[in-house]
Parts: structure tokens; sequence; C-alpha cells
């Protein structure tokens, strides 16, 4: 050759030398008659070390060539390819796990191992932990598992309870002028609906957890109340008889409760009416659910039509 240097020489034989690509001597490197010019091809490696993924170039030949280039510790390691497997022009993929250690918590016991797991679940299976179908670990199971990484197992059990809770009625109030004003009659009852509420129990490791809900469902929807409202104004006496003892015959009768109901249910009201009487005198509904006035109002027409004998007992307190 005439070349003066070792990139003349090169160009001069057509071999074509890339970034990556190592040359002895350097390109720069004046010819001396006798020379020996070593040209080796860089290789690209799509490596994975330990669950991360990097680029790298080797211009080793061989897979163990290349980990030794890289620095990559291999003792223990997990390897895709053979140590001996050849890395041609195109380069290839090479995963590696290295050897690291692993603390897996279970059961009140720390367990410790070596181990080039790729996953967190493998990990704890290779330390002799079985995992039941509602345990957890403190990690993700398919996170990759670092050196010196500490695992916990939470032993989880747990159950369903359904719960049952009553939802309320509305009510409805409506006017009705032919009722006395202060007088509320229930014309429709109202009934509560009812609605099952799933919730699902847990214990980690003995510890239990508060319910969480799962699903609802309405088994019976509630029934509206529907509530006459009176309208109509009341006379305020009967002829002749408001200058008696009401009050006196009121505390007699129910101890000034207007709405009280006897024990039988018959009577009910200051007055103590039975339904019979109290319709007979223009009421409606039921006597203890009118207003205080209008059973006054009607005590006193029914002692306009009959005097006393309503009340045999107490009467006489009308005079007192």
């Amino acid at each position: 050759t005439f070349a003066d240097d070792v990139h003349a020489l090169l160009a001069e034989e057509g071999v074509q030398v890339g970034e990556h690509d190592l040359v002895a001597p350097a390109p720069d490197t004046p010819l001396a008659g006798g020379d020996a010019i070593a040209v080796r091809h860089g290789r690209p490696v799509r490596l994975t070390l330990d669950g991360r993924p990097h680029q790298v170039w080797t211009t080793a030949r061989t897979v163990d060539g290349a980990l030794r280039e890289l620095g990559v510790r291999a003792e223990g390691a997990y390897l895709s390819a053979s140590r001996s497997q050849s890395i041609g022009r195109a380069g290839l993929a090479l995963d590696v796990r290295t050897e690291r250690t692993v603390t897996v918590m279970a059961d009140g016991r720390a367990r410790t191992i070596r181990t080039n797991a790729a996953t967190v679940g493998e990990a704890v299976e290779a330390a002799g932990v079985t995992l039941g179908a509602d345990d957890m670990l403190s990690v993700p199971a398919d996170s990759f598992p670092r050196d010196g990484q500490t695992v916990t197992v939470l032993r989880v059990t747990g159950g369903r309870e359904v719960r049952e809770e009553k939802i309320p009625f509305r009510t409805e109030r409506t006017y009705d002028p032919t009722l006395l004003k202060g007088t509320e009659v229930v014309a429709s009852p109202g009934r509560p609906g009812l609605r099952r509420i799933t919730y699902l129990l847990r214990t980690v490791n003995g510890v239990r957890q508060e319910p969480r809900r799962e699903g609802t469902e309405v088994v019976r929807r509630p029934r509206r109340q529907v509530v006459k409202v009176g309208t109509k104004a009341a006379p305020r006496s009967a002829a002749g008889v408001d200058a008696l003892n009401w009050h006196g015959l009121a505390v007699c009768e129910s101890g000034g409760d207007p709405h009280a109901v006897d024990a039988s249910g018959t009577y009910g009201g200051l007055y103590q009416f039975d339904a019979h009487t109290w319709h007979t005198l223009g009421g409606t509904g039921l006597p203890q659910d009118a207003s205080e006035s209008e059973q006054t109002y009607r005590a006193k027409k029914l002692y306009a039509r009959r005097g006393e004998s309503p009340w045999p007992h107490c009467g006489e307190r009308l005079h007192g």
C-alpha cells in the first residue's frame, strides 16, 4: 500500500468504519511496514437489565464477551440467551436479571432469599409462601423485585353482610273544605319502603377493616301518606252552654289530652267520644285527630242534645 495512515488504508481497502466500531491502532496513526490493523465492528444490543431497557453497543462477538465489556455481573443471573451465543452485525435482544436479595414477611416470619425472579409474585413463591385467593402483597405482584426490597404478605379473610334499612315515605297534604280548620285526617296511610344493602367484610392480618358498600337493592318502594287538612271555619260556641266548665270535664275524661285514647280503643279525644257519636255530631275521621276547638264545639252540641248523660262519671264537673 502507498497509504500514509490507517484511515487511508481502510478507505483504500473499502472498509467502512462507523462511530461504534473499534479500530486499532487509531485511524490517524501513520503506517509503517509490517503493521497489523484490527477492525472490530460495533453490534447493537437491546439490553433489558433488571427490568430497565437500555440500547447499548458492543464490539464483542458473544453474549459472554458483551456482558464483560458492559460490566454486567452475570453470576447467578438469568440470561435470555446462552453466554456462548454469537452476536451478529445486526445485534440481538438480551434480557438479564441479576441475582438480588429480597425479604418476604408472611405470617409473622421473615424469609430472605437470593433470586433472579422477574416479578415480586415469583419471588414470594420462591420464598415458599403460598398466597390465598384473597391475600394481597404490599407491592404489586407483577412489579420487578429490587435488591434489598421487603415484601409483606397481607392475609385477607372476609365475607358479605346484608343489612336492611327503611326508606321513609313522604307525606302529601291536601286541603279539604269539608273539614274544620285545625283538623287533619289521614286519608291514605303511608308505608315505609325497604332497602337491602350488601357490605364486603374484610380482615387483614387479623385486623377488621371498615365494611365496604358493594351493592343496594330496593325490595319495596315507599308508599306516600295522604293527609286531608281542614279549611272550614269552626263555630266558636254552641248556644247556652259556653259558661259550663268544659276544661274540668276534659281533665276528668282524658286528663286534658286532646289525643288521648282509652285502653279499648273505642273512645278518644278530650271528651272521649266514640266514633259513631262523633260522626252524628258532624265530625269526620277520629275525634282524637281533630283540633281542641273542634272537639269542644262537638261536645257542646252533644250536651245541647243529651245533657250530661254522655259523661255519667264526669258530667257533674260541668257545673263545678
